[in-house]
């Protein structure tokens, strides 16, 4: 198995092609160059997908995102690439890719980026919030 940076995304095959459902995906140690100084820039990458018939393996991915160290970009571009080879890789119904870049120059940068597969409606949205999980019992 490989254990050194690496582009090639893998993926295999959806087990619920049938369903929507999300799958939540968290990177909290994602680095890469500034380039303009060469200096580190770190941040939070999240991906929020629901996938087509394909899902990302996570080893390859995490190969993929340490393989950005030594690169240089802007916030925008590295946030705007990433979306770009996953919807390659695996063709997602929806991808949602958030970079939270932490502070440089004492400013905080996020970066939200998204795609829609041609055709797919998402599914009413479900907000279970408004229901108590465990009422309260009264005379206890």
């Amino acid at each position: 198995m490989r254990t050194s940076p690496s582009k090639d995304l893998q993926s295999f095959d959806n087990p619920a092609p049938e369903r929507d459902y999300h799958i939540h995906i968290q990177v909290p140690e994602f680095t890469c160059l500034c380039p303009l100084t060469g200096q580190p820039d770190f941040a939070r990458i999240t991906l929020d997908v629901i996938p087509d018939r394909k899902c990302v393996e996570l080893k390859s991915l995490k190969l993929y995102m340490w393989s950005f160290r030594d690169e240089g970009a802007f916030h925008e571009k590295m946030t705007n690439r990433i979306l770009d080879d996953l919807v390659k890789a695996i063709k997602p119904r929806f991808m949602r890719v958030t970079a939270q870049w932490y502070v440089r120059g004492g400013i905080y940068t996020n970066v939200v980026v998204e795609h829609q597969k041609r055709g797919w409606k998402p599914a009413p949205r479900v907000d279970l919030s408004r229901f108590d999980p465990a009422p309260s019992v009264a005379g206890v």
